[in-house]
């Protein structure tokens, strides 16, 4: 394979940078001072177009594929194959072609060197730096690895990365948009439907394309629940593509900044705020700094808030008009005996003491008394528990937070569904604890976006996605990623999908620069950016609705300040499809 062949196949690798091909084709400090600063731009504009066609549509991530268990995602060793041709990789060069459908081993060495064999044990490669393994025209698979039933088929790049103990991770680095295809049908059932579907998208690119601390420096995410469930290619669906590809580009901000977009199976009818269902993963502090798009929403807005044990009572043993009635989870029940329970708490005490959210701790070894009540001290807006006590003969246990108590009250070795309950504490004519039962309602934690509350807007109220997002996160935009360019980065490309004509640019001209050009869709424009009283607006947008066209759509930032400018300039700015509004009525 040569060198231009290989950088083609390495487009989803993002190898191919726009902005480091142009600096290095175009370095600004290079040019003689008599070149005039329109010449620079037409020059610009020139790579621009050259170039793009052979970058990645999209970022590139790092997922790490684990095993059929999910239980670990190190090996020693591994069997890859392609579905057509592959093409092993010593680092940057393409060094070895393989036969479809032919399987070859990796295996780390006891000197932890990588060794590639045939399946006689020939020895093909190696390396001496990062193997890679592509298939340019094909799917990449992993010998025996399964996903929904089904032979485990990756678009992108293999990566095989070595850990610090001797094992090594193999990282799936693929185009953000190609990876969704692999998530969004195996987060959200497809007969949810297309806005659904599309809703579920938004949030999902909300995810991947966060920040967060890393499980791991080798990947940005796993392909299990621990991060979103990835399947790969072979579990994709026309109509789940559809949504990720009619939402290209587009995530939900708020404030300029991507929203954390939690999500859940089902709310039960009334979600949850941030801060009453998660601590803060740093500090351990509960209840958390608030997000003011996940506020806690009834889905009928007349409902009053159920923090109190009557409120909740009432809801939890009915079933109350909701978005998500059509769920299983919707409503659910669970009863233990005062034996049966004292024995799940006697192992599940001691496993939840460790997140320190127990107090006082029940250490391992520890002898539990005699139950005498669940009592719920503390519940949010949509009766979450957020905190409750475990009352013994001898001492009380005080529990914090949802995901702890849904974890230590369990049922048949089961977590309950959701922390939206209420108990009943069954006594005889003595006092004594016979049986408790409980009325919950909902699956997960309850936070941002319910799944079965979206299908059923989607496919019985025929709401738009959009629509759907903002009943959930309160107060969002429907934005490109917002992006900085500067001098140092002078140029940011953006692809993205649009339902209709309607768009509008958003900036942040914090540094006071005169003017931005834009290429929207091959189409040139220079927009001179508002001046005020002291200098130039702070925020500022443009209404770039008549060079939009529905579908997809390309964008081009830049400025021609930016040419030849010594002086640090910058602008931050994304795309606008769908506004801010302060309703909380979605109708």
């Amino acid at each position: 394979m040569n060198f231009l062949s290989y950088n083609i196949s390495m487009r989803v690798l993002g190898i191919i940078l726009l902005l480091n091909i142009f600096l290095t084709a175009l370095p600004v400090k290079a040019f003689s001072a008599n070149i005039p600063t329109t010449t620079l731009q037409i020059a610009r504009e020139a790579e621009i177009r050259n170039t793009i066609a052979s970058t990645p549509t999209s970022e590139v991530v790092r997922v790490g594929i684990g095993a059929n268990s999910f239980k670990t995602w190190v090996y020693k060793n591994i069997s890859i194959f392609g579905t057509s041709g592959i093409v092993l990789c010593d680092g940057d060069n393409a060094v070895k072609n393989i036969p479809a459908n032919t399987n070859i081993n990796i295996k780390l060495e006891a000197d932890n060197s990588i060794t590639v064999t045939q399946a006689d044990g020939t020895v093909i490669l190696k390396p001496t730096s990062t193997l890679r393994i592509l298939c340019p025209t094909g799917l990449l698979g992993v010998k025996d690895l399964k996903r929904a039933g089904k032979q485990a088929l990756y678009h992108g790049v293999f990566e095989i990365s070595k850990t610090k103990n001797g094992y090594f991770n193999l990282v799936n680095m693929i185009e953000v948009e190609e990876y969704l295809k692999g998530v969004v049908p195996n987060e959200m059932p497809v007969s949810f439907g297309l806005e659904a579907l599309k809703a579920q998208s938004v949030a999902a690119r909300n995810y991947v394309l966060s920040p967060r601390v890393k499980a791991s420096s080798n990947y940005d995410v796993v392909d299990s629940v621990a991060s979103q469930v990835y399947y790969g290619a072979n579990t994709e669906k026309a109509l789940s593509n559809q949504a990720v590809k009619e939402t290209e580009g587009l995530v939900a901000i708020y404030d300029w900044n991507l929203i954390l977009a939690q999500y859940s199976s089902t709310a039960g009818g009334y979600t949850e705020s941030f801060s009453n269902a998660f601590s803060d993963p740093m500090t351990k502090e509960f209840p958390s700094k608030e997000k003011p798009y996940l506020k806690a929403k009834p889905d009928i807005l007349s409902q009053p808030p159920l923090n109190t044990e009557e409120a909740a009572a009432a809801y939890y043993k009915s079933r109350p008009d909701a978005y998500d009635i059509r769920s299983s989870y919707f409503r659910w029940q669970r009863e233990w005996t005062a034996d049966e329970l004292k024995k799940a708490l006697q192992g599940t005490l001691a496993a939840q003491s460790v997140t320190g959210f127990v107090k006082p701790a029940f250490n391992k070894g520890d002898v539990l008394d005699d139950i005498k009540e669940l009592k719920v001290v503390r519940r949010g807006d949509s009766g979450k528990i957020m905190e409750m006590e475990v009352v013994t003969d001898s001492r009380t246990y005080k529990i914090y937070k949802e995901l702890v108590v849904r974890r230590l009250i369990t049922k048949d070795g089961k977590a309950l569904p959701s922390a939206n309950v209420v108990f009943d504490n069954i006594k005889d004519e003595s006092g004594n604890l016979v049986s408790v039962k409980a009325y919950g309602g909902g699956f997960g934690h309850g936070v941002g976006m319910s799944q079965y509350g979206a299908g059923f807007m989607a496919t019985e109220l025929h709401l738009p996605y959009d629509k759907i997002l903002k009943h959930y996160y309160t107060g969002i935009s429907i934005t490109t990623k917002p992006v900085t360019i500067s001098n140092d980065k002078p140029i940011s490309t953006q692809h993205f999908y649009a339902a209709k004509n309607s768009a509008v640019i958003k900036i942040d001209n914090r540094l006071g620069v005169s003017n931005l050009s834009v290429n929207i869709n091959g189409r040139s424009q220079v927009f001179d950016l508002p001046r005020e009283l002291m200098g130039y607006k702070r925020f500022a947008e443009i209404d770039i609705s008549k060079y939009i066209k529905q579908g997809e759509n390309t964008i081009i930032f830049t400025s021609p300040e930016f040419a030849g400018s010594y002086v640090k300039k910058s602008l931050k700015l994304y795309v606008e499809l769908v506004g801010k509004d302060d309703k909380s009525d979605i109708w």
